[in-house]
């Protein structure tokens, strides 16, 4: 009996750029290997998570800088050899850098999204360009929520339980952590006032060389005193613009606040397991979540 084929893991993205007007211009990469028209893709590495993946595919075909958005779709195909092939696609937008022809990809092209529609080769292509032409990107904003990352059991921490940092599985949690908030362009840092909710984002806190707000009202036991006042500032949160803002809080306070704010705004949660360190993408325009995105883990495995 012959062995299942594994899968084949890549991630893209759709890379876009504002026009002077409403419209935004999306890229496509010429691969002279294929000699064909597509979005920027490739094959995750060892030990990668597949948003990770996208940019750093993304930035080594095109040469720009990146900040990752909402996710778009994951296409399912087979690849010649019979060995099935799953590539997540997000939204990605460029901000700054330049395109350098390379062997795998000579040349790029910016065009409005109906034109790359027609020009791409691929039928899964169109599907995700369609896609991304469902909402307007422009007025589109990302709020970043973070359950911390592992700090041990608390019966076996002696102590005050506000205190308990994290463990050495949560130290390497928090700084991959640093990797893939980065990549979303977080840039305003806020934590419960819980020891290991700030550990957690310290890393990149020390990277952006900023503070991470204390957010007394996203505790558990605030949150249990108080679920109006949580679900009021994440939603407060939600509403700025301008700079990402990313949050991390506890487990007892993520989901439920998630689940009323989409059961308001009329959004479908995916189904999460919201373990510690896990992260999730929401997508809001003018206050309101529009789409919500769960990334299960930082690491690999």
């Amino acid at each position: 009996m012959s062995r299942p084929t594994r899968t084949v893991w890549a991630g893209g993205g759709v890379l876009w750029r504002p026009k002077r007007s409403a419209d935004v211009e999306v890229a496509l990469v010429h691969r002279p290997r294929y000699d064909d028209w597509s979005l920027p893709k490739g094959k995750a590495e060892r030990g990668e998570i597949l948003p990770v993946t996208a940019a750093r595919e993304i930035v080594e075909e095109t040469g720009y800088e990146v900040r990752m958005g909402h996710h778009l779709r994951t296409v399912g195909y087979r690849l010649g050899s019979g060995a099935p092939k799953r590539v997540g696609y997000w939204s990605v937008e460029a901000v700054g850098g330049g395109f350098a022809a390379s062997r795998e990809c000579d040349d790029l092209t910016w065009l409005p999204v109906s034109d790359a529609i027609e020009k791409v080769s691929y039928e899964a292509d169109r599907d995700v360009l369609h896609t991304f032409a469902s909402r307007p990107v422009r007025e589109l904003h990302t709020l970043i929520v973070v359950r911390h990352a592992s700090a041990g059991a608390r019966e076996d921490f002696d102590g005050d339980d506000r205190r308990r940092p994290l463990d050495a599985c949560g130290v390497r949690q928090s700084g991959a952590l640093r990797e893939l908030l980065a990549l979303f362009g977080a840039h305003r840092l806020h934590a419960a006032d819980r020891t290991r909710c700030v550990q957690t984002l310290t890393p990149l806190a020390e990277q952006l060389r900023t503070e991470v707000k204390l957010e007394p009202t996203l505790s558990e036991e605030a949150f249990d005193a108080d679920p109006d006042a949580a679900y009021d500032r994440l939603r407060k949160l939600g509403g700025k613009t301008g700079s990402i803002h990313a949050i991390c809080s506890q487990g007892g306070v993520i989901p439920p606040v998630l689940r009323r704010w989409a059961k308001a705004d009329g959004v479908a949660l995916p189904d999460a397991e919201n373990r510690k360190g896990s992260v999730w993408v929401l997508t809001t325009r003018d206050g309101e979540l529009t789409a919500a995105d769960h990334i299960a883990a930082p690491l690999a495995g």
